[in-house]
């Protein structure tokens, strides 16, 4: 549609902090090949490209999980890009890893950007109040576009306590159909477009059950939609992550509706030259830190990426750096899907912190067998739920040195069939040894001794990688779905 389109939507959703170009897997006949894209300047140049030739017609909004992820933007908690976001001219975002620097930062970040952060769902603890604006209204060609924001739900659920100290969140289902109403009839607006971060599965059935949704921008899963979904009148979109794509929806609105659309999920290449003020703010932001980040600590045979919801060659590399780094039996780790995969060839130690940008400490402890049974099935009922609103977090957990076989289609608690421990059958009554990294890896409620060892993640995985020089950390089969 192009320049006949009444309104541009684009969509940058869970960048992760990618400000530069990096590597992404694709798909070809059954096998992984990657290409090197992003880059928050060449994203940059698309958009100014995309509203030069289609003045007042563009929005572009964030879906959040912005401002943290890389090393340069973790060690600045997000500071580094406030002005190349600023200058990247978005309409509005919203939030989840966002929240890792706590909720008052994010509140202070929020205000120094040009462009509102939007949550109908996110409440002060102390008096039941908004923390973030619920919708913003932009008019754009003569079209008033009313944008409401909804935030990841599982920040003060599955996260870290820090993520949410003095906030609660809600689903925002319950809101949702309120806020539609008002932007209609008491702001008359002429489409409803919503900005959610959580997750494709569960924006799916929120589109089914409000009325109203014109648009619905999702976010969190990392899902590539190289189509548009249509649910009842709702068309929804999802553009990948790091910012290795974007998503551009185009759209011919007559009487207050879409009346045709046009989608493309643009790869962001090489053919893209950088926005040269924000590549200098990257650079800026990157150099300080840039020897270090490029030392090479080994190499790896196999690619190691964050593809697969039940078992990744990137996090068996972590777990079996923790087991060497603890001396347990085995490991676990939180189904991370953030972490651009790393081609066979050199490993960097900025790939390492790619891999685990926190750095959290090593953390043992003792778990009876019933316990780790009673964890894998809580796992995978978040992960997999048959309804939408249970799912919580993102892949399986990750685990090394047990292997689980389970069937998807089973009911809570019923799922798994077989567990070992090694070559051995679980047993209940039994106290393990296992290491894990976050309370993500194994939460409070299970285990006991806990404690942190006086060695980090990514020192773990240095030494594991610098004693070998070359790893092979290939799929073993932990989590096999039957």
């Amino acid at each position: 549609m192009g320049e006949n389109s009444d309104l541009i939507i684009l969509q940058m959703n869970d960048s992760h902090g990618y400000l530069e170009k990096h590597h992404e897997y694709f798909w070809k006949d059954g096998k992984q090949e990657y290409k090197e894209v992003g880059g928050y300047g060449r994203i940059t140049t698309y958009f100014e490209e995309v509203r030069e030739e289609n003045p007042d017609s563009v929005i572009s909004l964030d879906n959040g999980d912005t401002i943290h992820g890389t090393y340069p933007v973790v060690q600045s908690k997000g500071n580094v890009m406030k002005p190349i976001l600023n200058r990247m001219g978005f309409d509005a975002w919203t939030a989840h890893w966002d929240f890792a620097y706590g909720p008052e930062h994010l509140i202070d970040y929020a205000e120094d950007l040009e462009y509102p952060l939007l949550a109908i769902n996110c409440y002060h603890e102390e008096n039941e109040e908004l923390v973030f604006d619920p919708y913003r209204v932009v008019n754009k060609n003569g079209i008033k576009v009313g944008v409401i924001g909804i935030a990841n739900t599982i920040v003060d659920e599955t996260m870290p306590d820090h993520f949410s100290e003095g906030v609660y969140l809600t689903l925002g289902d319950e809101e949702l159909p309120g806020y539609v109403q008002e932007l209609k009839e008491e702001k008359n607006v002429d489409l409803i477009v919503v900005l959610a971060h959580l997750g494709y599965p569960q924006e799916v059935k929120l589109a089914k059950e409000v009325e109203g949704i014109d648009v619905l921008i999702s976010g969190h899963t990392h899902n590539r939609l190289y189509e548009p979904v249509k649910v009842n009148d709702t068309l929804m979109i999802q553009s990948g992550c790091h910012g290795s794509f974007i998503g551009r929806l185009d759209l011919k609105v007559e009487n207050e509706s879409v009346k045709a659309y046009d989608h493309e999920l643009v790869k962001i290449d090489g053919s893209m030259k950088p926005d040269e003020e924000v590549q200098r703010l990257v650079d800026k932001a990157t150099e300080p830190h840039r020897e270090m980040l490029n030392q090479v600590v080994g190499e790896t045979k196999i690619g190691l990426a964050r593809d697969r919801a039940m078992e990744t060659t990137m996090d068996n590399l972590l777990l079996k750096a923790l087991i060497e780094a603890s001396g347990a039996e085995m490991a676990f780790s939180n189904g991370w899907r953030y972490g651009s995969p790393v081609p066979p060839g050199e490993i960097s130690m900025e790939d390492l912190w790619n891999i685990i940008p926190t750095n959290p400490p090593v953390s043992i402890c003792k778990i009876r067998g019933q316990e780790l049974w009673d964890m894998m099935e809580e796992n995978l009922q978040n992960t997999f739920a048959r309804d939408p609103y249970d799912q919580k977090g993102g892949y399986v957990k990750r685990c090394y040195g047990i292997n689980v076989y389970f069937k998807v289609e089973n009911a809570e608690d019923t799922r798994i069939h077989e567990f070992f421990v090694g070559d051995e059958r679980l047993d209940k009554d039994k106290v393990y040894e296992a290491c894990f990294v976050t309370t993500q890896g194994i939460p409070a409620e299970y285990g006991h001794d806990r404690k942190d060892l006086d060695i980090k993640a990514v020192e773990a995985l240095k030494k594991y990688i610098e004693k070998r020089e070359v790893v092979e950390p290939a799929i073993k089969g932990s989590i096999v779905p039957i």
